[in-house]
């Protein structure tokens, strides 16, 4: 029960996330992984604001191994995408602070400020911007 609360808390957040393209292949995969579930118990469900996961939730003792497996590979994955943006975060936090202070969080808006920024941006910045955005 643990394993799928946190599971159902992963994606949710990855909802959050899917303006980019990544994020949009993840929830499509659990779209496809889930359909049968979502055509027989969730079809009337008004998508967004997590209530197809909720609707999961209230299900969850009648989902497919091939759906568990779909929320468990998209949590993963958010885990992973996750990971790599503390990762840049950490490593520009003093470069998102001198020069995108107020640029509004969301849509790739750091990103795009940070990569204008490239002839000032520090070389531990620029590095793990590579080396997840590249």
């Amino acid at each position: 029960m643990k394993f799928r609360i946190s599971i159902f808390l992963a994606v949710a957040a990855l909802l959050s996330f899917a303006g980019s393209s990544s994020a949009q292949d993840i929830v499509s995969d659990v779209e496809k992984g889930c359909s049968v579930e979502i055509e027989k118990y969730c079809s009337q469900v008004t998508q967004g604001e997590g209530r197809l996961l909720a609707c999961f939730y209230a299900h969850e003792d009648k989902l497919s191994g091939q759906c568990e497996y779909a929320l468990y590979a998209a949590s993963a994955a958010l885990e992973h995408a996750i990971s790599a943006l503390n990762y840049v975060a950490g490593e520009c936090q003093d470069d998102i602070i001198a020069h995108c202070a107020e640029v509004q969080l969301g849509e790739g808006r750091v990103k795009q400020c940070l990569e204008s920024h490239t002839d000032t941006v520090s070389a531990a910045c620029k590095t793990a911007m590579t080396e997840v955005f590249d």
